[in-house]
């Protein structure tokens, strides 16, 4: 049985959903980002503590097909970021391949459930992995830049700067001052 849960984003998600799976002695095959592979079906019981679980960390147990799809899209692409050897395939390629949808529909089917295209969730995503590594304050924004395939520095800063309003390098000093003042 495939159960899929909401909201789960990094690693320590899918411990976390682990843990309430082992408290509530529930033998399961893989958790993984989105998605519990359970041995068996649980009872109504078990479910619905599970789900209360889930709920009071954030996460959310998703019953409704078209929910289902529309977290497995935004799953992927968050992989797709954090995962810089798929860069040089077209993310569009890569929601189709792991879907089986053909791409059009995947996009039409997003932006109509959640108001806004796919790549300007990709987007964000890129810019929160690139503040990500700008507050690990060792990478410049060149070398964030090439790491996660954008087509130059520049192209990095505009986008950033578009999403943010701030260029990279303010954000970065913005982070240095605010460090200095604890």
């Amino acid at each position: 049985m495939v159960l899929h849960v909401r909201n789960m984003v990094c690693p320590r998600c899918i411990m976390a959903v682990e843990n309430i799976l082992q408290k509530l002695a529930v033998p399961f095959t893989k958790v993984k980002m989105g998605e519990v592979l359970l041995h068996d079906i649980m009872s109504n019981e078990l479910m619905q503590d599970f789900e209360i679980e889930l709920n009071k960390i954030g996460f959310e147990l998703v019953t409704d097909t078209k929910m289902q799809l529309l977290e497995q899209i935004r799953i992927i692409i968050r992989e797709y970021v954090e995962d810089e050897s798929d860069a040089k395939v077209n993310l569009s390629v890569v929601l189709s391949d792991k879907l089986n949808y053909d791409y059009t529909y995947l996009s039409n089917f997003f932006s109509a459930e959640t108001g806004a295209t796919i790549e300007k969730f990709y987007i964000a995503q890129r810019i929160g992995k690139v503040m990500q590594l700008l507050k690990q304050g060792d990478a410049s924004v060149t070398d964030i830049a090439n790491k996660l395939g954008y087509s130059s520095a520049g192209y990095l800063s505009s986008q950033f700067k578009k999403a943010t309003g701030v260029t990279p390098g303010a954000y970065k000093l913005s982070l240095i001052k605010a460090k200095a003042n604890l």
